[in-house]
């Protein structure tokens, strides 16, 4: 067990300086080329936590599944209006549910839920799951969220079980694949004013970690949002509503405040906000023991990291979750609020890498092919 106390892990922290903290994970990782930014690790490099996608080549859209060498413990933080989930009620404390066996994040709207069944398949077939006081029978329980990819294509083809299972066999503890890829293949943010010739832009997946010590925080998320995603450490805007001549960011909070400065009385300003319609979607893990509870409060400190890079967040229809894991390897006395304020950066940077590792498809430009990203 690793000897590290309060007061020893605020001074590693005050030294780090709380900012830029994001390392290459548990080793180090090369450096992109033509000067990009290095690569910051994933979410696997949290030992224990395992990560696969399937993603359909008939249209953008997928699911990505979260899978895990022990049970974990989990609590869950959904601020969003309309968020689409199964069986994460059960992670609030009130539920006597420690423990969780697997997490599917899917494209397909609600009708994506249907992927779930085939990461329980794959789990049951390898008996891996609550013991139920049956000879030979044991029961994973399975956390499943989606976003909404509808009309990104053929909103008829949407992820199923056997989506699901393949994602599972397709999962490892090495690096995990950015952008277009998994839940993140139909991803698109900066919503909010399409109607009013303002387009958005093609969101994704991202992951990223950090290592302190013998501490490690990684994150992954699937960047569908309603709003415009910044770069949390300068403001910068990386995607978004864009202006309807091609010159720029529209930046959808002044564009707000604009159009309601000069609202017409009795008139309406119209949003492309839906429910269920958009959703970021995060899984936080750690491997500092924590209880559910605790989770539940952990989840809460790092969703302010996606507030950070978000803008406007936790929308009316957005449905945003984040799930918080522990795989309980590490055993020591590390402050809640600690590993709280550092897994909000995380959250933060790996919903930027979501939106910088994606490729543009039909309709919706990516960061990468955007020259007033230059």
């Amino acid at each position: 067990m690793l000897k590290l106390n309060r007061r020893q892990f605020s001074k590693a922290l005050a030294a780090s300086g709380g900012v830029g903290l994001l390392s290459a994970g548990l080793d180090a990782k090369p450096q992109n080329v033509s000067g990009a930014e290095p690569s910051r690790g994933w979410i696997t490099d949290v030992e224990g936590v395992r990560v696969g996608h399937y993603t359909d080549t008939r249209r953008p859209t997928g699911c990505t599944a979260v899978l895990f060498d022990d049970e974990v413990s989990a609590g869950v933080d959904y601020d969003g209006s309309a968020p689409g989930e199964q069986l994460a009620v059960m992670l609030q404390p009130v539920s006597p549910l420690e423990s969780i066996h697997g997490i599917l994040l899917a494209g397909g709207g609600p009708m994506g839920l249907a992927a779930v069944p085939g990461v329980v398949k794959y789990l049951d077939e390898r008996h891996i799951g609550y013991d139920w006081g049956i000879a030979n029978l044991r029961v994973p329980i399975v956390v499943g969220a989606v976003i909404d990819d509808l009309a990104i294509g053929d909103g008829r083809i949407r992820p199923d079980a056997e989506a699901g299972y393949k994602a599972c066999q397709a999962a490892s503890a090495g690096p995990v694949a950015e952008g277009n890829v998994g839940a993140g293949a139909g991803a698109t943010v900066g919503k909010m004013l399409r109607s009013e010739g303002l387009p958005g832009m093609k969101g994704g997946l991202g992951t990223a970690s950090l290592r302190l010590g013998e501490v490690v925080i990684g994150a992954l998320a699937v960047v569908n949002a309603a709003g415009d995603i910044v770069d949390w450490r300068t403001g910068k805007t990386l995607a978004g509503a864009r202006r309807a001549d091609g010159k720029g960011f529209a930046d959808l909070t002044e564009t707000l405040k604009q159009r309601l400065a000069h609202l017409p009385p009795h008139a309406s300003l119209r949003l492309d906000d839906e429910p269920q319609h958009s959703t970021t979607l995060l899984v936080l893990a750690t491997n500092v023991r924590f209880d559910k509870t605790q989770l539940t409060k952990i989840a809460m400190m790092a969703n302010c990291g996606a507030a950070r890079a978000i803008h406007p967040y936790h929308t009316t229809g957005d449905g945003d979750q984040l799930y918080a894991i522990s795989t309980r390897r590490l055993q020591a006395d590390v402050p809640l609020s600690a590993v709280g304020a550092l897994a909000a950066e995380v959250v933060a940077e790996a919903i930027g890498r979501g939106v910088k590792a994606a490729s543009s498809i039909e309709g919706w430009l990516a960061y990468r092919d955007s020259t007033f990203n230059l």
